[in-house]
């Protein structure tokens, strides 16, 4: 079989045996592989310690006839983002984008502007240039949009009221009907709701369909950035069926 050949994000990584790593890549040019890296842990000179979680690789493997599993046969470093494994705050994100992009993508399904994303918010958390939480937001929104469950955030999934026309401040999220519920419509307290101010909204609208660059130089309000993760990685999850093993220890270092 021929090499492929293909930038590619370490999302995952497994030891298997003594020697081997089974290897979850992200790829830019046919989306998520596992390919298996033999002697990976033996030998050094081989993959030169670069197979570590987050990384970006040039990586180059042939296929085999068995199984979904490639043989990983040469891997070059294009950025190591050192510094996200370096910050326990960093880490926890960066592993909560890549549980995500690995629970929500299918093997050898491309896609490209979700490994661009991905790229872009590891770049971002390992140089500091925002915070952590801003392109934690950043990340969700542009998910969910790429995911094909994209909030309604603009108007009342009930009576298609626009928010602009809505007077309230206070704007209720329904997760069931995946958009905000004017006050009209949204009658007595329900499960499975939430409660966001008008600014937040109109701020997580605005991430949604800027430029990547302008949206993470958005400056958010305390009480924004607050809202924004709660209702993002509520609605996340409310779609995956389930809360990550990421997000959980995400939310054990918030409260630390």
């Amino acid at each position: 079989m021929p090499n492929f050949i293909s930038p590619a994000i370490v999302l995952r990584r497994i030891d298997y045996g003594d020697y081997d790593l089974i290897l979850t890549f992200f790829t830019l040019k046919i989306g998520k592989i596992s390919a298996i890296a033999k002697s990976a842990k033996k030998s050094t000179k081989r993959f030169g310690g670069i197979l570590e979680l987050f990384s970006v690789l040039e990586v180059v493997c042939s296929s085999r006839m068995d199984r979904d599993l490639m043989i990983l046969q040469e891997a070059d470093l294009i950025n190591s983002f050192s510094g996200i494994r370096a910050d326990l705050n960093k880490t926890a994100y960066a592993s909560y984008f890549a549980e995500m992009v690995n629970e929500w993508t299918e093997l050898g399904a491309k896609q490209e502007e979700l490994y661009f994303l991905l790229c872009h918010v590891l770049k971002q958390i390992d140089t500091g240039c925002i915070s952590d939480e801003i392109s934690g937001i950043l990340f969700l929104i542009r998910f969910a949009s790429i995911a094909g469950i994209r909030p309604n955030l603009l108007k009342c999934s009930i009576c298609s009221l626009e928010i602009d026309k809505i007077k309230e401040e206070r704007i209720i999220f329904d997760f069931s009907r995946s958009g905000i519920i004017c006050p009209k419509c949204a009658g007595g307290k329900s499960a499975g709701r939430l409660s966001l101010s008008k600014g937040t909204i109109k701020q997580l609208l605005w991430v949604e369909n800027g430029g990547l660059i302008k949206a993470g130089k958005m400056k958010f309000t305390p009480l924004a950035i607050k809202e924004g993760l709660d209702l993002l990685e509520a609605f996340t999850a409310y779609h995956l069926g389930k809360e990550m093993q990421s997000l959980k220890f995400l939310k054990q270092i918030r409260k630390e």
